[in-house]
């Protein structure tokens, strides 16, 4: 009996083995080859970075370059406010192809960790005026004198504690905000304050002055409507509060009779721009589906009035065209933007919120071609934190001109989107080209004015 279960014992053990590799035989047998595609490798975040090359490579990604009709070009001696109201704006200034420095001029303090310069140049009665990243404003002469410099900051206010602001000249008078929260008429010759009206909120954005009112956003949840020669408020109204905002309000638009507010929350008011009555709402909400680099949907892309259409971007990726009269909308693009939403002949142009210089359809907001600008300023995966600043576009000498804090202003053709060439910026820029003059100008990172010809 021993000796059996011994034997037993000893032929199980032995066939244990074999079965296994039966099965294993069998399962080989029966299991797939790996299949391996062919192509290059790419990691899986390559999506989220740029090309390697120093300048990015500036190809059409969606379709071939298509015609454009560009407006004939005027030689402009003023850019006295922003590009958002058409009456103020001149759709295609002339500049010389070849871009060269032919002055400098520090006004003020440039950017720092708490600081940023947020106010583009205005250019008026052969003038060029600036405000720095506290509380400065300089004027500067076409030909690169220091004429004169006056602090704005407020009674009572310690300097530090406020920043960004904007600028608008409209006859003798330069208009400033700042983010003290004061709106302040200064004479342009001189400097001297005319007159100051507190805005009990921080007024970091471009005001616009048309008619006999000066139009501002303070909080990015209240429009100002205020006398341009005594600063008497005439009206104003308020939107839905918002906690994230970026630095810089837009500065309303006036359109066919209307003044259109935008607000950090998102929406946008028209007003009739004399009374402030209520004439329709509109909202640039929401983002793109997939990736978007924030989820903010402050109007970050500055609305434009072009023919009664108004065009308008929030940063997580939404691109609106509304009709200026009734705020009907026209149409929605996928993309967000920073800077200005520029509308030129059948076309759109942007910075988008992924660092592409964008040509959409104005007739539908369909993309037509993107090219790719520099991203990351680390472009390790475990630094890329910090992205490069693109300030822009406009349109000028045929071309369209990005300014970038990589130390770069860049011009694009307009047709296809190919990089026609590159013009250092010494340490980089903090605000978008300006064209007046047959001259650029531009502030860099270190508080210097720098004018090209």
């Amino acid at each position: 009996m021993t000796r059996g279960a011994r034997a037993g014992t000893v032929r199980n053990i032995g066939l244990a083995p074999l079965g296994l590799g039966v099965i294993a035989l069998f399962l080989s047998a029966c299991a797939e080859r790996e299949v391996i595609l062919a192509g290059k490798r790419e990691p899986i975040d390559a999506v989220l970075s740029n090309a390697a090359a120093a300048e990015p490579q500036a190809e059409a990604v969606t379709e071939a370059a298509r015609a454009i009709t560009l407006p004939a070009q005027v030689t402009n001696a003023e850019a006295p406010q922003g590009l958002g109201t058409q009456a103020f704006r001149t759709d295609h200034p002339s500049l010389g192809s070849a871009l060269t420095p032919v002055w400098s001029v520090g006004i003020g303090k440039g950017d720092s960790r708490k600081h940023r310069i947020v106010a583009d140049p205005v250019v008026a009665g052969g003038r060029v005026f600036t405000l720095d990243s506290l509380s400065t404003v300089s004027a500067v002469s076409t030909g690169g004198q220091l004429l004169w410099q006056r602090d704005v900051l407020p009674a009572g206010a310690n300097e530090g504690d406020g920043t960004g602001g904007g600028l608008a000249a409209d006859g003798d008078l330069l208009y400033v905000t700042t983010g003290y929260g004061a709106l302040t008429a200064l004479d342009a010759d001189t400097g001297a304050v005319v007159w100051t009206q507190d805005l009990n909120a921080p007024a970091s954005g471009r005001p616009t002055v048309f008619g006999d009112l000066v139009y501002v956003v303070s909080g990015d949840d209240t429009g100002w409507a205020v006398n341009k020669a005594t600063g008497r408020v005439a009206w104003q109204i308020s939107s839905s509060e918002s906690r994230t905002n970026v630095l810089g309000a837009p500065a309303p638009v006036v359109a066919d009779g209307l003044t259109v507010f935008a607000f950090g929350s998102g929406e946008m008011q028209a007003v009739f721009s004399q009374g402030g009555l209520r004439r329709w709402d509109a909202t640039v909400l929401g983002g793109r589906t997939g990736r978007a680099l924030a989820r903010i949907d402050d109007v970050t892309g500055r609305p434009v009035a072009a023919n009664g259409v108004i065009y308008a971007a929030n940063q997580a990726g939404r691109t609106i065209a509304i009709n200026a009269g009734s705020g009907a909308r026209l149409w929605t693009a996928p993309e967000g933007a920073f800077g200005t939403v520029l509308p030129v002949a059948d076309s759109v142009f942007l910075v988008s919120d992924r660092n592409e210089l964008l040509r959409l359809s104005a007739e539908d907001g369909s993309r037509i071609w993107g090219t790719e600008l520099p991203q990351f300023v680390k472009n390790r995966p475990t630094q890329r934190y910090e992205i490069f600043a693109h300030h822009g576009p406009v349109l000028a000498g045929g071309r369209l001109l990005v300014a970038s804090s990589d130390g770069s202003l860049r011009s694009y053709d307009p047709a296809s989107g190919g990089l026609v060439g590159v013009t250092e910026i010494p340490a980089g820029a903090t605000t978008a080209p300006v064209v007046a003059g047959r001259t650029l100008y531009v502030v860099n990172r270190k508080g210097v004015l720098i004018a090209y010809r």
